[in-house]
């Protein structure tokens, strides 16, 4: 049984509102009953335990009452909100959506895992082209879990100074720790880029070490999710520290048919029109085709239109493709 200075520290941060030493004094006694041998006891109120902040999270956020906000230096380094993205509204291989589903399976059995002294799936590195569902992933299983989702702010992590950056990423992963939520490194590749590199400086090397170190010691039940458009210059190290590479493309034709399905239900009743637009869209990215969708649902309820002509569609389909050729001989 618990001894009188936790249940007499559960009762005093109870009362302060500290939810945060409530739930650590409650994970300590569970620790403590798993020690004594009592196993399903201590499963039991771990669970509990997770599904007090679980409630409590969406709780707040569906007041709008965000319970994790950042303060101090750390609301420069960190920004937070509360999703209510789900997978159902994603359009995803199946390959993808299994490994995502499974992801999501395993932090809802966190608990149960833990007690058996595995380890869920809560590392991610997200590899892909830009606009094809990377950070929408991120908030969807932010929105899935009913935790926040916590936006690592690269342009304020990153300095020139000496020291300086290792320190704010110290800062970040204390929060891993104390806060549970999905945390997001969008454009991984400016920390995460191959030791060694022409364009390498000391302290890139020193800002890789750091994050190397921290992830891998890190054992929270937060979700990191990590997100780069440029796999092939991250260091080779990273890839062990994550439970799971996940590969996004751009969508096959199967897949922008239940994209334009999903978007238009209401505004274009051909199947052959929808078979025809994916076709004509093949090759742009969730994001480039959902943004045509937008403009021809824009510009028919602002002419009073009740569908979206097919013809209006393709042309900004094509126009999209235009763009993107444009973009990449740029590049080029």
């Amino acid at each position: 049984m618990a001894n009188g200075d936790q249940l007499k520290a559960l009762l005093r941060s109870f009362a302060d509102g500290d939810d945060r030493h409530f739930y650590s004094v409650a994970m300590q006694m569970a620790a403590h009953e798993a020690k004594q041998g009592h196993g399903r006891l201590a499963e039991e109120m771990r669970e509990l335990i997770d599904a007090a902040k679980a409630r409590r999270n969406t709780s707040l956020a569906d007041s709008a009452i965000p319970m994790a906000r950042p303060k101090g230096e750390l609301a420069s380094l960190l920004s937070v909100s509360y999703p209510s993205q789900r997978l159902s509204n994603m359009v995803l291989s199946e390959s993808l959506l299994a490994a995502l589903q499974q992801v999501l399976k395993e932090q809802r059995h966190f608990a149960k895992l833990r007690s058996h002294g595995l380890h869920p799936r809560r590392k991610l590195l997200l590899v892909g082209p830009s606009g094809t569902g990377k950070t929408m992933t991120a908030a969807t299983l932010a929105g899935e879990l009913g935790i926040p989702l916590f936006v690592v702010r690269l342009d304020a992590l990153i300095t020139k100074f000496m020291g300086e950056t290792a320190a704010k990423l110290r800062q970040v992963f204390d929060a891993v720790s104390s806060t549970r939520g999905v945390y997001f490194f969008d454009e991984f590749d400016a920390i995460g880029s191959q030791r060694g590199m022409a364009n390498d400086v000391g302290e890139i090397r020193r800002i890789l070490n750091s994050f190397l170190l921290m992830i891998e010691q890190d054992d929270s039940s937060s979700v990191i999710v990590a997100a780069t458009n440029h796999p092939d210059i991250l260091d080779e190290a990273l890839f062990r520290r994550f439970d799971d590479v996940i590969e996004y493309h751009v969508p096959a034709r199967e897949e922008i048919q239940a994209l334009l399905r999903m978007r238009l239900a209401s505004y274009l009743k051909s199947p052959k029109a929808f078979a025809n637009l994916a076709t004509e869209a093949e090759g742009l990215s969730h994001a480039e085709i959902t943004r045509a969708i937008d403009d021809a649902v824009k510009e028919a309820v602002m002419h009073d239109q009740a569908n979206v002509p097919a013809d209006s569609l393709r042309q900004l389909l094509q126009l999209r493709h235009t763009v993107r050729r444009r973009t990449i001989a740029s590049k080029a």
